[in-house]
C-alpha cells in the first residue's frame, strides 16, 4: 500500500476505534453495585412504654442482607455556620469513612446525601446513577421536608427553637450557606451514589431492590429526621430503617432546656427515635457479617466441578 493512500484511510480507521458517543437522545449505561451474598446481624436498640412515663430498653437481632442494604450519609459538609458543630464533624468523617469502607466491601450501597451541594457533583457517575434510576410510585407522597408535627414538638426532649449552636459566642448567619461540598475525609468512590433527593434516593432504592437502610450523620434532631430521606420519611415509606447512633450528633446547646451537656444532649434525641421512629444500631456491626452467609459454597456444592 502507497504511503499517502495509507494516510488517507487512517483518520476513518482511528474514529472507529475510539469510544463512540451514545446515539441521540439515549445515555450511556451506569454499572450499578453488584447483589452479592451476606446477611449482616444487627443488635438494635428501641425504646417502648412499659407504664405511664416509663420506658423498657430492648434489643433485637435484625438479619439484614447487604444486596438489600444501604447506608445513607446525611450532611456531612465541609465546613458549618456553627464552628462547634464543624469541629465534632470533621472528627466524626474519618472514623465514618473506615465504616463505610468497610461496609462498601461487604457489598452494601453508600449514598451520599450532602444536601444543597449537588452542584459540585454534577455530572459526576455517582450523581448520574441516582438521577437515571426511574421514578417509582410511593404509598405516601415523598415530602422535600418533613417534619416533626405537634404532638412530637411537645415531648421533644431538648429546646433547639434558637438552632442549637453552642458557640461561646452566637453568629446572627445572613447570606448563602458556607458548605460547598460532603467533608473531604469521607471517600465517594466506585458504585457509591449522591443524591440529596427523596425521590432519586427512593426511585433508586426501589430500582436496585434495597429495603433497609441504616442513617448516620448530622444533625440527629434537624437534617437525620427532617430530610426528604431522613429517618420519619423513609419509616412511612416503609423501608426497615435504623440510626447509627455512634456516627451522630445532634444540634443541642447546653444553654437551653434541659441543661445538660452537648454529649447527653444527642442521647437525648438519640432515645427519643428509639422510641418513637426506629432502632439504633453500632456501627460496627454494619462492618461484618454472619459466617458462611457471603460463600458461595452450598451453591457450589450442588454443582461440582467436572474432572
Amino acid at each position: 500500500m502507497r504511503r499517502r493512500s495509507f494516510l488517507g484511510i487512517l483518520p476513518g480507521a482511528l474514529a472507529l476505534a475510539a469510544p463512540q458517543p451514545p446515539e441521540s437522545g439515549r445515555e450511556a449505561p451506569l454499572p450499578n453495585r453488584p447483589r452479592v451474598l451476606g446477611t449482616m446481624a444487627l443488635r438494635a436498640r428501641a425504646r417502648s412504654e412499659e407504664s405511664p412515663g416509663r420506658l423498657r430498653v430492648s434489643e433485637r437481632i435484625l438479619r439484614w442482607e447487604v444486596a438489600q442494604t444501604a447506608i445513607i450519609i446525611c450532611d456531612m459538609w465541609d465546613t458549618h455556620t456553627c464552628n462547634l458543630s464543624a469541629q465534632r464533624v470533621a472528627a466524626m468523617a474519618p472514623r465514618m469513612n473506615q465504616l463505610i469502607s468497610a461496609s462498601r466491601s461487604l457489598g452494601v450501597m453508600i449514598i451520599h446525601a450532602p444536601s444543597d451541594t449537588m452542584k459540585y457533583y454534577e455530572g459526576i457517575p455517582q450523581r448520574l446513577r441516582m438521577q437515571r434510576a426511574p421514578v417509582a410510585s410511593s404509598s405516601i407522597p415523598i415530602l422535600t421536608r418533613c417534619p416533626r408535627d405537634s404532638a412530637e414538638e411537645r415531648n421533644f426532649p431538648i429546646d433547639d427553637t434558637a438552632g442549637g449552636c453552642d458557640d461561646p459566642i452566637l453568629k446572627d448567619w445572613t447570606g448563602p450557606y458556607p458548605w460547598t461540598r460532603e467533608h473531604p475525609a469521607l471517600d465517594i468512590v466506585g458504585f457509591d451514589g449522591v443524591s440529596d433527593n427523596g425521590q432519586e434516593i427512593y426511585n433508586f432504592c426501589k430500582q436496585e431492590g434495597i429495603s433497609n437502610v441504616a442513617l448516620m450523620g448530622v444533625h440527629t434532631n434537624i437534617c437525620v429526621l427532617n430530610r426528604s430521606f431522613g429517618l420519619r420519611q423513609m419509616t412511612q415509606l416503609g423501608f426497615q430503617a435504623v440510626l447509627v447512633r455512634d456516627l451522630t450528633d445532634a444540634m443541642y446547646d447546653p444553654r437551653t432546656r434541659p441543661f445538660v451537656s452537648h454529649a447527653r444532649g444527642t442521647e437525648l434525641v438519640i432515645e427519643h427515635i428509639e422510641s418513637r421512629w426506629c432502632p439504633s444500631i453500632l456501627s460496627d456491626d454494619l462492618t461484618r457479617v454472619i459466617a458462611g452467609t457471603d460463600s458461595p459454597s452450598k451453591l457450589s456444592s450442588a454443582h461440582p466441578a467436572r474432572a
